[in-house]
């Protein structure tokens, strides 16, 4: 079925010159009209596309003035379109017949001859009412939408397991929690949960990001003014605890809070008041507050930064949320969620993981926990060539564009066979290791290339992973090995690149022993 833009109204009446006359008449209002001569054809319209109201008689066949036939329309219209507004008519009218069709749902009755200027108030009132309606049923399932739209939780590693079983346990109290955690972890999926296994799940839940809130609107913002509270402030605003009034406030950031604003914060968390900004007149909030941050509050109250009465109010109950590389069960099942949803999301249905990929996906120590999982299967799925993702199809890193796994996040392999940490493989071709490109950022931009690795040219600082028994070997007149395990270069290495091992004699070599008095001469 198709809606029009304009409003549309269905007029059944079997009489051609009634329907023209009422067509006429909506016209001239800028009301399209569709004209039916029956009950029968009136259901076919309304199965094909939508009305905005519906005219219709009550008596279709001559010399019938019951008003049945029109009933029974009535009936099979709220049947097939409960939403749309209907308007009955008729020529013999009468107090039980008009009473029978409201009670059946009729919106209004009319007798005929109509008045025009009554007619039309009809209509337009039953359009608003019908757009009213509509209106009313798509915010209510736009908020069970949002409220039973979590992301989805994959718990099954034990660390997770411990955590959710927390959750269901916590969950149904009005206790407040704090959720810990490394950015990325998923404090705001926890949030969602308390929510929605609590008893106020069928109220709002309320977010709010205090890192991104500034100091000198976070009463307005939190609590909200009236008009003129200040220069712009032209209309009333409703701060954040009155729209979760009834429901929960999720604070994110919470240690970001402006230690000026933490005692206002802390009063209406102890007694449940507030007043606008602006207005004197004091407010009553119920809310149940969950916060979460990355940030050590120990730390932050020890420091003068955060008040240690507020700490208390925040953290009536804990939850700390595992870093991902520590739920090593959960990151296949979340990868191949992850890339469902990228490739439902971009068209590129039939991805799937190779086992190289799932093997890689295992090795990276993942810094940014499930927000950057999500992040490489998204980018996964719009860069890969082929159905079957490999390992170098997976862009690890921020900002990475091709594949492979950074020496410095590697999850080593220490079985048999497979090497020992920093160590290369016979014939495989030499990573540059993290360590290297680090200390790319310390040499002059004229000795690194664009490329940001630290390559041989004879006098530049190639990095190689090699034992510090075979750069102490290393030929003086090559300039070309450095350990780049444990040492930095002293600044005199700056000026000019030779070799780094402390001990080589080369007269080139300035010295990178971090220790001045232990550079050799130049």
């Amino acid at each position: 079925m198709t809606r029009e833009t304009n409003p549309t109204v269905l007029l059944a009446d079997d009489q051609a010159d009634v329907r023209e006359a009422l067509r006429l008449l909506l016209k001239s209002e800028g009301i399209v009209s569709v004209g039916v001569d029956g009950p029968a054809a009136a259901l076919e319209a309304v199965r094909q596309r939508d009305f905005s109201c519906a005219l219709v008689d009550l008596n279709y066949t001559r010399d019938t003035t019951s008003g049945e036939e029109g009933l029974v329309l009535l009936d099979q219209l709220r049947q097939h379109a409960p939403e749309l507004p209907v308007v009955v008519m008729t020529a013999w009218g009468n107090v039980p017949l008009a009473v029978d069709a409201l009670r059946r749902g009729a919106g209004d009755f009319i007798e005929k001859p109509w008045d025009n200027t009554r007619l039309l108030s009809i209509v337009r009132t039953q359009i608003a009412l019908g757009e009213g309606a509509r209106r009313q049923r798509r915010l209510e399932a736009e908020n069970a939408l949002l409220r039973g739209g979590s992301d989805e939780l994959i718990a099954e590693s034990p660390a997770m397991r411990r955590v959710m079983e927390l959750v269901a346990r916590v969950a149904p109290s009005d206790a407040n929690v704090l959720v810990l955690g490394e950015n990325g972890t998923g404090k705001g999926v926890i949030a969602q949960q308390l929510h929605a296994q609590s008893r106020r799940a069928a109220k709002a839940l309320v977010k709010v990001n205090m890192g991104g809130i500034a100091e000198n609107v976070f009463e307005s913002e939190m609590f909200g003014h009236v008009r003129g509270a200040y220069t712009d402030a032209k209309s009333e605003r409703i701060g954040r605890f009155e729209l979760a009034d009834g429901g929960t406030l999720f604070l994110d950031e919470v240690g970001n809070v402006p230690p000026s604003q933490q005692p206002k914060l802390l009063r209406v968390l102890e007694d449940g008041e507030f007043e606008r900004l602006g207005s004197s007149r004091t407010q009553n909030t119920d809310v149940r507050l969950v916060s979460a941050t990355n940030a050590d509050l120990a730390v932050e109250v020890e420091a003068g930064r955060f008040r240690k009465d507020l700490l208390y109010r925040l953290n009536t109950l804990e939850v700390r949320l595992p870093p991902l590389r520590e739920r090593s069960a959960d990151i296949l099942p979340l990868a191949r969620s992850f890339l469902e949803r990228s490739a439902a999301r971009y068209g590129r249905h039939g991805l799937r993981l190779a086992p190289s990929a799932e093997r890689a996906l295992l090795a990276w120590r993942w810094p940014g926990n499930v927000r950057e999982l999500g992040h490489l299967m998204e980018r996964a799925a719009l860069l890969a060539q082929h159905d079957l993702i490999s390992d170098s199809a997976l862009a690890f890193g921020p900002g990475a564009a091709g594949g492979g796994i950074r020496a410095g996040h590697r999850r080593h392999d220490h079985r048999p066979g497979r090497g020992a940490p920093g160590a290369a493989r016979a014939g495989a071709p030499r990573r540059q290791p993290a360590a290297c490109r680090r200390r790319a950022r310390h040499y002059p931009p004229d000795l690194v290339p664009a490329h940001g690795k630290i390559r041989v040219a004879r006098s530049l600082v190639r990095c190689r992973l090699i034992p510090p028994a075979a750069a102490a070997a290393c030929p003086p007149s090559s300039g070309a090995c450095c350990w780049v395990i444990g040492w930095w270069p002293c600044r005199r290495c700056l000026a000019w690149a030779g070799c780094c091992w402390p001990a080589c004699p080369s007269a080139r070599c300035a010295g990178c022993w971090p220790s001045r008095s232990s550079c050799p001469p130049r």
